[in-house]
C-alpha cells in the first residue's frame, strides 16, 4: 500500500475529508446511543383496548424501549414468548336481523287512467211563479161527453189560461187559486194520460205540471150473433150471447142490458148500445157466436124486459 503523499493539495484535501466525516459519524452514533444530558427514554405501557361488550374485558400491553446499555433478549427468550398462548374473547353483536319479506312478487304497474275533468253541478230549477195544486175531475173515461175541468191552486190572474197537451182551452177566471175550463170529447176520445198546466200566453208566468188520466171506457160484454125480423119490421128482435155464460138472449129495442147497455138500433149487420151512465156509444157487429151452441135462431131463449115494460 502506498503512503499518502501530504505534499500533494488534493491528498491532503481528501485527508481533511475523511478526518471531519468520521468525526460526524461518531458525534451521530453518540447522539443516537446516549444524548447529549437530556432525560433517559422511559418505556411508557401502550393499551390496546378490545370492542367493548358483556364477558370482554381490556388488556394493556407494555411496549418498552430499549435502552442502550440493556442487552438483546436471547433466542431461548424470543421462542417461549412465541409460545404464550393469545386469548380470545369474541365481542357480542346485537345488531337487529335485517327484514326481509321472502313472499314479495312483481306487481306490473297499473296504467294511469286519464283524468277527466269534473263537471260543474247543475244549478237547481227554480220553482214555478205559479202553483197547480189539484184537478177536479182528475180521472174520466175515454170517449165520453164534453165535461168541466176545475184547477186549484195559487197566484192565479185573469190573464193565466189553462192548457191540455199544449192545446189552449177557454178559461173562466174564478180567483187567484181556482181556473175552470171545458174540455171536449175530442181531447179525451182515446185512453192515456194528458198534460195539463197553467200559464199566460208569453210564458212569463206558468206552474207545474199535472197529469189528467183518460181511461178506456166499460164494454158490453156480449155478441150480436142474429136477428129475427117480421115483414113488416114493427118489432125486430135481436140475438145476443152473454159472454160469460154463452147463453142467448132475445132483445128489442130499448132494453137494457147489464143494467147500464140500452139498446137503441139493430140491423143485419151491427147492434147499437148506449152507456146509459156514461152517455157512451157503442156497436157490435154481427158474429157466428159460439159454434158449438147450436143455430140459435131454433133455440128458445127468455127474454129481456125492458124498462118501459109494464109489471
Amino acid at each position: 500500500m502506498q503512503a499518502v503523499d501530504l505534499n500533494k493539495p488534493g491528498e491532503r484535501k481528501k485527508l481533511i475529508w475523511a478526518g471531519v466525516l468520521g468525526l460526524v459519524a461518531v458525534v451521530f452514533l453518540w447522539w443516537t446511543f446516549f444524548g447529549f444530558g437530556g432525560s433517559k427514554p422511559t418505556s411508557t405501557p401502550r393499551a390496546t383496548t378490545t370492542p367493548s361488550g358483556p364477558g370482554t374485558r381490556t388488556t394493556q400491553t407494555a411496549t418498552t424501549t430499549p435502552r442502550p446499555n440493556q442487552p438483546a433478549p436471547s433466542s431461548e427468550a424470543l421462542d417461549a414468548a412465541q409460545l404464550t398462548p393469545i386469548v380470545y374473547v369474541p365481542s357480542s353483536y346485537s345488531a337487529p336481523d335485517v327484514k326481509r319479506n321472502i313472499f314479495a312478487y312483481y306487481v306490473p304497474a297499473v296504467p294511469k287512467q286519464p283524468t277527466v275533468a269534473a263537471e260543474p253541478a247543475p244549478s237547481p230549477t227554480p220553482p214555478p211563479p205559479l202553483l197547480l195544486a189539484s184537478l177536479s175531475p182528475s180521472n174520466v173515461y175515454a170517449r165520453s161527453a164534453d165535461f168541466k175541468l176545475e184547477v186549484a191552486g195559487d197566484k192565479f190572474t185573469p190573464a193565466t189560461k189553462i192548457y191540455v197537451d199544449g192545446r189552449e182551452l177557454q178559461t173562466n177566471y174564478v180567483s187567484p187559486q181556482q181556473l175552470s175550463a171545458n174540455v171536449s170529447a175530442s181531447v179525451i176520445a182515446a185512453p192515456g194520460s194528458r198534460n195539463v198546466i197553467v200559464r199566460n200566453a208569453d210564458n212569463s208566468l206558468y206552474s207545474n205540471q199535472a197529469m189528467l188520466n183518460i181511461a178506456a171506457p166499460p164494454t158490453p160484454n156480449y155478441l150480436y150473433v142474429g136477428i129475427i125480423s117480421p115483414h113488416t119490421r114493427v118489432e125486430d128482435t135481436a140475438l145476443v150471447q152473454d159472454r160469460g155464460n154463452k147463453n142467448i138472449l132475445n132483445v128489442h129495442r130499448g132494453d137494457v142490458l147489464s143494467g147500464r147497455f140500452r139498446v137503441t138500433s139493430m140491423s143485419e149487420k151491427e147492434l147499437v148500445m148506449i152507456d146509459t151512465t156514461l152517455k157512451i156509444k157503442h156497436t157490435l157487429q154481427m158474429t157466428e157466436g159460439d159454434k158449438g151452441l147450436g143455430n140459435p135462431l131454433t133455440r128458445p131463449t127468455p127474454r129481456v124486459e125492458s124498462e118501459d115494460d109494464e109489471p
